[in-house]
């Protein structure tokens, strides 16, 4: 199992939607931080993704984050391979399930 603290493995205060926006964007942990977990052999691969420790996640950054991986690989593919824990944020995680739910995949 990969286990990834978004507070000490990415940043303790994750910023808006895109890049653009600023640091520690959604799309940055997407593409930085997921997306090379799913693309090396992900079938198999459990990701945790702990949200402790963090000041605060603005809505943009968790639905770039995570809906926009499900546009990438799929729904299915984001809930079958990744559980999220948290002690702190109990809240967002049918939030982030929401984001995960409504995205299809994105055909080039």
């Amino acid at each position: 199992m990969t286990t990834i603290k978004i507070a000490t493995d990415f940043s303790d205060t994750p910023g808006a939607r895109l890049r653009s926006d600023g640091p520690f964007s959604g799309e940055e942990f997407r593409e930085d931080m997921l997306m090379p977990l799913f693309e090396d052999d992900a079938d198999n691969r459990e990701i945790l993704i702990d949200l402790d420790g963090a000041e605060g996640y603005p809505s943009s950054f968790l639905e770039e984050a995570f809906g926009g991986l499900a546009r990438m690989v799929g729904a299915k593919k984001v809930k079958d391979h990744i559980a999220f824990k948290t002690t702190e944020f109990d809240y967002l995680v049918p939030k982030i399930d929401e984001f995960i739910s409504r995205c299809e995949i994105i055909t080039a």
